[in-house]
């Protein structure tokens, strides 16, 4: 056996970035207290969603990885709890910014850094104006505990970006996020969808796969605009059955434990890898598959 527990977390941030770091370390030890290995924070949580709007003052957000404080503050709790933190940042590197994830490992070095590869702009959504693409490709990172793919909010619209994570090996699929109302659809509800497409991916692929969302109402700097984000964070098993959940408001901790070795067992025994037909996805490299 080879058992890992995961966490999930979920919490409210304010331009009050002390206070957002302090509430992160409370959750984080909340969780290893709980026994979690790896833990997982929502995105970009240090500050408010500032995509909500395009402001060029938010640039100023941004920052290298090298020297980097907030990861630096988080690679000395890694290593004083042992535990594994995937942490979202605004990066600037050179000329450009990405949303970022520094794969803190539990010695408290980083031994991953992914960039996110799909960003999305829409109303309130508006991330196109900050960020690039990201150009380090999907990763799978070793960690003390497990083999851990990550990827950063509107990736996890994508099963291709999953699907790539596991042939790579994942053993465990992370997900921080931010996602709540949408201001192009009044009324429009996309938490259960939301839920499924990644419910989705755990069971297409036979990996367990955690889930961390915001809370609470955010509103822009600059004009009426706001989101209300509707956490329901979660944790998924190897089948895509969620085995813990939270709600639409409570900041909180989700704590499961995986044997790391029956997943695989399962992964082996049930031939959705060995059956794959690579020789025939060619289609899905194409933006227009009709030619």
């Amino acid at each position: 056996m080879v058992k890992v527990k995961v966490a999930a977390t979920q919490m409210s941030c304010s331009w009050d970035i002390e206070n957002n770091i302090q509430k992160a370390t409370g959750l984080i030890k909340n969780a290893a207290e709980k026994g979690a290995h790896i833990i997982l924070l929502q995105e970009l949580f240090k500050t408010p969603y500032f995509c909500i709007e395009e402001d060029y003052e938010f640039n100023k957000l941004a920052e290298p990885f090298d020297n980097n404080e907030l990861i630096s503050y988080f690679k000395k709790l890694a290593k004083e709890l042992q535990v594994v933190l995937p942490i979202s940042y605004f990066e600037r590197a050179g000329n450009t910014r990405f949303n970022s994830v520094a794969i803190i490992d539990a010695d408290g070095e980083v031994k991953g850094h992914y960039r996110k590869s799909h960003i999305p702009h829409g109303s309130g959504y508006q991330e196109k104006f900050y960020f690039s693409p990201g150009d380090t490709g999907f990763q799978v990172t070793q960690t003390a505990y497990a083999k851990i793919g990550v990827g950063i909010c509107w990736d996890q619209w994508f099963p291709e970006a999953a699907r790539a994570m596991a042939l790579k090996g994942a053993e465990l699929l992370f997900y921080p996020t931010a996602i709540g109302s949408e201001l192009s659809i009044e009324g429009h509800d996309s938490s259960g969808h939301w839920r499924r497409v990644m419910q989705g991916h755990a069971g297409a692929n036979l990996v367990p796969l955690i889930a961390s969302n915001r809370v609470g109402k955010e509103i822009a700097k600059n004009s009426d605009n706001h989101l209300s984000f509707y956490g329901n964070s979660f944790i998924a098993d190897q089948f895509g059955e969620i085995v813990n959940d939270a709600d639409r408001e409570e900041e909180t901790v989700l704590v499961a434990e995986f044997d790391l070795n029956i997943c695989r067992e399962m992964r082996d025994s049930w031939g959705v890898f060995r059956d794959r037909r690579p020789d025939l996805y060619g289609d899905i490299l194409k933006m227009d598959a009709s030619v």
